[in-house]
C-alpha cells in the first residue's frame, strides 16, 4: 500500500456537519489537511482549523460553490428520515456533477441498507444487494450510480459503508440519546427488537478515520469498503459495558415494534418500520478487507462505550 501525502494547498471538503461529518472534519485537521465543513446554515461551534461554509448541496449551484477548489470531497449529508427517498437522489446528482466539473475525488459515507434482509449472514463487500425496502432500494440505486460514474471515468469515487453509529456526539442512533441519558440518570434505556442477537456498531471515530483514510488513498477508489467496525456483539452485551461504566443496572425497555421514543418521533418511527428487520435478525458486518488493505484496526467497543459515556456526562451537564 502506498503512503499518501496531505495536499496542503487544496482543502478537503466535508459535506454535512452531523456527527460523522463533524468527527471527520476534526480527523482531517488532525492529519494536517485544510478543511471546509459545509451545511445549509454553517451552524455549530467553531472547530480549530475548520472553515464553516453555508451551501445547499442539493442544488447544482450550491454543490459547485461548496466544493470549489477541493482536493477531496466527503459526502456525509443526511436528511430527515421521511425525506431521504426524495432528497438524497437530488444531492447525488448535484454533487456528482460538481466533482465531475472540478476533478475532485469523492468519498461517500454509505449504509448497510442495500444488502436488505440477510437472514443473519455476515455482510461483506461481496454480499448481494437484496434490499426490498424503499430506502434500501434507493440507497442501492444511488450506489450503482456512484460506481457507474467511476467506471465511466466521469468521477473518481469510493464508498465507505458503516453499521449503526455509536460514540461521542451521536444522538439519533439506537445507541445514542435513546440509551445513554437514561443509563446515566436512572431513566429508561430504550432498545429495539431482539437484544440478544449479534449486532454491529461502528464507532463514530472509526467512521471518521476510515473516511479520511479513503480520502488519502486513491488506490482504494472505484469500490465499496466496509469502514473499520469492532466485532459484533449483542446489544445486551453493550448494555453490560454501559452498566460497568456507570456503576448501576440499566432499566432497559425493549420495543418489539417501532413506536416513538427518545429522539425518535412518530413520523420517523413510521418511516423506520420497513427497516426494523435490522433488529429482528443478526446484523453482522465484516470490515476485514479494509483492515487488511489499509493496515488499521477498529477501536474496541469497550473503549468506544467509555468515550461515549464521558461525552454524554458533559452533554447532560450542559443542557
Amino acid at each position: 500500500m502506498s503512503t499518501a501525502t496531505p495536499q496542503q494547498s487544496a482543502p478537503h471538503v466535508v459535506l454535512g456537519s452531523g456527527p460523522a461529518g463533524t468527527a471527520l472534519a476534526r480527523e482531517l485537521v488532525r492529519r494536517g489537511h485544510p478543511v471546509r465543513l459545509v451545511d445549509r446554515g454553517a451552524a455549530g461551534p467553531a472547530i480549530e482549523g475548520v472553515e464553516r461554509v453555508a451551501a445547499d448541496v442539493s442544488t447544482a449551484d450550491g454543490a459547485r460553490a461548496a466544493i470549489r477548489g477541493a482536493a477531496v470531497v466527503y459526502h456525509c449529508v443526511n436528511v430527515a428520515y421521511h425525506l431521504q427517498v426524495e432528497v438524497m437522489p437530488r444531492v447525488q446528482e448535484a454533487v456528482l456533477a460538481a466533482v465531475e466539473a472540478s476533478g475532485a475525488r469523492l468519498v461517500v459515507l454509505d449504509t448497510l441498507y442495500p444488502y436488505g434482509e440477510t437472514g443473519g449472514a455476515v455482510m461483506t463487500e461481496d454480499s448481494p444487494w437484496n434490499a426490498t425496502s424503499r430506502k434500501g432500494r434507493m440507497r442501492a440505486e444511488l450506489d450503482e450510480r456512484y460506481l457507474a460514474a467511476h467506471r465511466s471515468g466521469r468521477a473518481r469515487v469510493v464508498l465507505g459503508r458503516s453499521a449503526d453509529f455509536v460514540g461521542p456526539g451521536v444522538l439519533n442512533s439506537s445507541l445514542g440519546a435513546a440509551a445513554f441519558p437514561g443509563a446515566l440518570t436512572g431513566g429508561d434505556v430504550v432498545a429495539m427488537g431482539d437484544i440478544d442477537l449479534p449486532h454491529s456498531y461502528t464507532g463514530i471515530e472509526d467512521v471518521a478515520a476510515g473516511l479520511a483514510t479513503l480520502g488519502e488513498h486513491p488506490e482504494g477508489d472505484g469500490r465499496v469498503w466496509h469502514l473499520p467496525t469492532a466485532p459484533a456483539v449483542s446489544t445486551r452485551e453493550i448494555h453490560a459495558m454501559i452498566e460497568k461504566r456507570v456503576g448501576r443496572p440499566l432499566n432497559v425497555v425493549v420495543l418489539e415494534r417501532p413506536r416513538p421514543f427518545g429522539p425518535f418521533d412518530e413520523q420517523m418511527m413510521a418511516e423506520y418500520e420497513e427497516m426494523f428487520y435490522q433488529h429482528t435478525e443478526p446484523q453482522i458486518m465484516d470490515s476485514g478487507a479494509f483492515e487488511r488493505f489499509f493496515e488499521v484496526a477498529p477501536t474496541p467497543l469497550a473503549d468506544t462505550v467509555d468515550a461515549t459515556v464521558t461525552w454524554y456526562e458533559a452533554w447532560l451537564r450542559n443542557r
